[in-house]
Parts: C-alpha cells; structure tokens; sequence
C-alpha cells in the first residue's frame, strides 16, 4: 500500500499531486485521433468478452462440481439439525435452466475480473504519469484482495449464520421447509458477490482522502454517522432482517472504516511533508 500513496517528487514531475492533466503529461502518452482511441477500447472489450466466454464456460462445464461445492454453507449447517431436509429442487420448469445460466454468468466474471482489470489497466496506462501508474497498481491489487476476502467472508461466515437462522426459526413456527435450488443459489450469490464489493469501500475513502475531497478530521468528527450508514448497508445486503446477522456483516465493515481512518491519516501526513519540502 505504501506505494499507492507516495507522495515523493519523482523526476520530470511537479511536486504538487493535483498538478493539471495538461501540465503532467506522460512521456509514454502515444500521439492517437479519436477513431484509433476507439479501435483500442473495441480490441480491449473484445478481449475481455472472449476471456469472459472462456471463463463461462468453464463454469458451465463443471456446473455439477461447482453446485456441490456451493452447497458447502447448507450442508455445514445441517449437520446440526439432523432431521432437515438438505435437498433442494425445482417449481418451475426453467428454474434450472435459470440456475445454470446465473452460476455460468457470476461465475465466469469471478473468474475473468483479474484478466479484465488487466487489460482495461493496459488501455489506460499510457496516458498515466509514472506516479499515477504507480497508483494504479497496488489499487488494483488491493481491490482484488479485498473483494476476495469480503466474498470468503460471506461464503465461510454470513451464508452459513443466515442458514442457520432460517432453518430456527421455520422450526420455530412449525413450518415445512421447501427451498428450491435457485432460492439457494440466488441468496448466495447476491451475498457473495454484495459483500465482496462492499468490503472495497475502505479504498473509495482513501482514495478521496488522496485527492483531497474528505479529510480524516471529518471521518473521526462523523463516525457515528458511520456506523448508522454501515448497518443500514447491513440490512440492505443481508437478506435476513435478524439482527445477528447483520451484526455478523456490519462488524467487519467497521473495523475496516477504522483501518481507513489510519491509512488515510498516513496519506495526509505524506502529503503535507511533500508540501513542506516544495
């Protein structure tokens, strides 16, 4: 991370990081009309919907190991509650079909989101200074991370508690369990793949932090505000109303506000070093 925010005067370059795009052009930057800015973003969609196709069907292909290997949070859970029925069907002639498509689908962008921040990194880069590619990087790299653990979390942590609740409380009220398969799948997935982008936030705010739009001063003067705001963003992705679950999303989320606090406050202090220096 220490690279993503260095804020040293590098050679050939203004001290200042909010130095005019037209004062701080890249030596790499090549001369390029309109049409042929085009004809490279064409060649970078293209690339990243073949390798979007390829990943896909990759998933389609191993549709039944990946379902089996999706039911990990059910079947954890059901260990507990020996007399629940862990099999899941179908009411509707396309579900499956429906099912199919969406594991292929989230899937194959799973698995092709590297490749595809690759190539939109390599569209970008030559019209980037030496420390904004030098930014980009290590951002890059930490949005993966991060999205990453948000969805292990989900997976591993969020998914089986959200089970678990479900399975109390229609045990509670007396009531037949009938989930069907793309019930399941859907709930997962929308964990999943809600919490891994959530979990970026803390990025967003240091980002902000770096182009000066929000100090560290109004993160702390504002952090019960904070914690409202994280645990109205619990409630909107859990899909459960259950206070523990939301708990269970909204404690990460603010530890890693703090966290953000703290690299943001490391920011600002390379910045007004910088400046003293000028």
């Amino acid at each position: 991370m220490r690279a993503l925010f260095d804020v040293s005067p590098t050679e050939n370059q203004s001290d200042d990081p909010y130095t005019p795009a037209e004062v701080q052009v890249s030596p790499r930057e090549k001369p390029m009309g309109f049409w042929q800015h085009i004809d490279e973003l064409r060649g970078v969609l293209l690339k990243s919907v073949i390798v979007f196709a390829i990943c896909a069907v990759f998933v389609g292909f191993f549709v039944t190991e990946s379902m089996e290997a999706l039911r990990w949070p059910l079947d954890y859970v059901a260990k507990d509650y020996p007399d629940f029925d862990t099999k899941l069907g179908t009411i509707s002639l396309m579900e499956v079909f429906t099912m199919i498509i969406q594991l292929c689908v989230f899937g194959g962008l799973l698995l092709a989101s590297p490749f595809i921040l690759f190539f939109i990194g390599q569209f970008v880069s030559p019209a980037l200074t030496e420390r904004e590619t030098k930014a980009i990087k290590p951002l890059c790299f930490s949005a993966l991370v991060l999205f990453l653990l948000g969805s292990a979390f989900s997976f591993f942590l969020l998914m089986p508690s959200t089970v678990r609740i479900a399975i109390e409380l229609n045990q509670a009220m007396g009531l037949e369990t009938r989930w069907t398969a793309g019930n399941y799948f859907t709930t997962l997935t929308w964990l999943v793949l809600g919490t891994g982008a959530v979990f970026e936030f803390p990025l967003v705010i240091v980002l902000l932090v770096w182009l000066g739009v929000l100090t560290t001063e109004f993160l702390r003067k504002y952090r019960r505000h904070a914690i409202v705001l994280i645990f109205v963003i619990a409630a909107i992705v859990t899909p459960t109303p259950d206070p523990v679950t939301q708990t269970i999303f909204a404690a990460p989320l603010y530890a890693l506000f703090e966290i953000s606090i703290l690299v943001s406050s490391r920011v600002e202090k390379r910045k007004r070093i910088a400046r003293a220096a000028v």
